[in-house]
């Protein structure tokens, strides 16, 4: 027979156990077993003598909430995933159990067999691989210590026998300081990617469990919703990978402008339809190509991804039914795009770190994404040896302007 899971209840209210149990009990093939305290000191007790796998804890406690009790757990070191039962749904109480260390959250009276279930299994395996990722972490900042002790051994020694003592103390220290911004980078990618790979598996999780429900031609639509809802989460995941992945080759080098020589109208047309495919409702892309010189030299690989994703981010950060200006021009030897839009803008305390690797200003938090495009937009243009600037003001909208130069003809 596998393993029961182990399954504590902290509620001070024996009516709700008593419900929480009989869910339980009508979920198939359940293999759990449920213990229950209404206590928050005693609850803090069992808890530290790690004897169950998952804790479902309720939001009112008497004195307490269930907000304090995960806290308090979390602070102590316990790593088991905590799953908070309150009476309300709505964003705000979201936000506040994810901020607290609750995997998920579930509204008490709506809670069905099949739903608990669900919440269960998923947050054991996200607690897991939280897991390995604070492991992987930790070894992380072991090598980095290690590390940091053999220049420190090292620093002795130059300090001892090198005449060009300053150089070398500075060589050092840059070395020590890449290591902490590479650690740095590290620790902002685990917390980016556990928070934005959550919500499309969340999404992909949900509908590929009801879709089994729909099993009539009348339950068509609502099959077809739940498809929909898959491939827009996985296409979600595919960009944040190809963002991740693209940062990867940067960082390596292996990104090379190889300029060729095409027709720039015609190839930011191209661009400009398939980015239709992003759009919201009502959204319109207006091109244009100023000028009768069309002839471009320069990397189309490099350009495409700068363009598409200046567009992107002009249709995600723009209302339904807005327009956004594209225009390329090719002035002198210089190349030059614009791309406008009627968006909410970017905050004036956030125009300093707008390039910065997973920066995001204070209004976009709603607005899924991973703050690696603009960095990856503006690091492809370097590589072309190009300029990009851009004016914003505030619900009003944005202008991108990308200036490059064009590479020499091989002719």
């Amino acid at each position: 027979m596998p393993d029961r899971t182990r399954i504590l209840l902290i509620d001070d209210d024996e009516d709700d156990y008593i419900i929480t149990r009989d869910i339980i009990d009508d979920i198939p093939g359940r293999n759990y077993v449920l213990e229950w305290t209404g206590s928050f000191n005693d609850a803090l007790a069992i808890i530290a003598e790690r004897r169950h796998d998952i804790y479902l804890v309720d939001y009112r406690l008497g004195a307490h909430d269930g907000l304090e009790l995960i806290k308090e757990a979390i602070k102590q070191s316990y790593t088991m995933p905590f799953i908070l039962l309150t009476g309300q749904s709505d964003r705000e109480t979201d936000e506040k159990a994810m901020r607290a260390g609750a995997m998920d959250y579930l509204v008490k009276g709506t809670i069905s067999p099949n739903e608990l279930e669900r919440a269960i299994r998923y947050s054991i395996e996200h607690a897991k691989s939280l897991a390995v990722i604070q492991r992987l972490n930790s070894e992380l900042e072991q090598r980095v210590k290690e590390r940091t002790q053999e220049l420190g051994t090292a620093i002795k020694k130059l300090e001892q026998t090198n005449r060009s003592l300053y150089e070398a103390e500075q060589e050092v220290r840059n070395a020590l300081q890449k290591e902490k911004e590479l650690h740095e980078l590290k620790s902002r990618f685990v917390t980016i990617a556990s928070h934005e790979f959550r919500t499309p598996l969340s999404t992909v999780l949900s509908s590929a469990s009801l879709i089994g429900k729909y099993k009539t031609t009348e339950d068509d639509d609502k099959r077809m919703k739940h498809v929909d809802r898959i491939k827009s989460a996985v296409s979600n995941l595919t960009g944040i990978l190809n963002d991740f992945l693209s940062i990867s080759r940067i960082e390596e080098g292996k990104i090379y402008n190889v300029p060729t020589t095409f027709d720039l109208e015609a190839f930011a047309a191209e661009v400009a339809d398939e980015a239709q495919g992003v759009l919201k409702l009502g959204q319109k892309i207006n091109y244009r190509h100023q000028g009768s010189n069309q002839t471009a030299i320069l990397d189309k690989q490099l350009l495409k991804n700068v363009l598409f994703n200046l567009l992107s981010n002009a249709s995600k950060y723009s209302g339904e039914y807005k327009e956004i200006n594209f225009t390329t021009a090719i002035e002198g030897h210089l190349i030059k795009v614009i791309v406008e839009d009627q968006g909410i803008g970017i905050p004036d305390a956030d125009k300093t770190h707008l390039f910065t690797p997973f920066f995001r200003a204070q209004n976009v938090t709603n607005i899924q994404g991973t703050g690696l495009g603009l960095n990856i937009v503006k690091r492809y243009i370097d590589i072309m040896g190009g300029a990009l600037d851009y004016q914003s003001e505030l619900d009003k909208g944005t202008t991108f302007t990308v200036t490059i130069p064009q590479a020499q003809s091989n002719a």
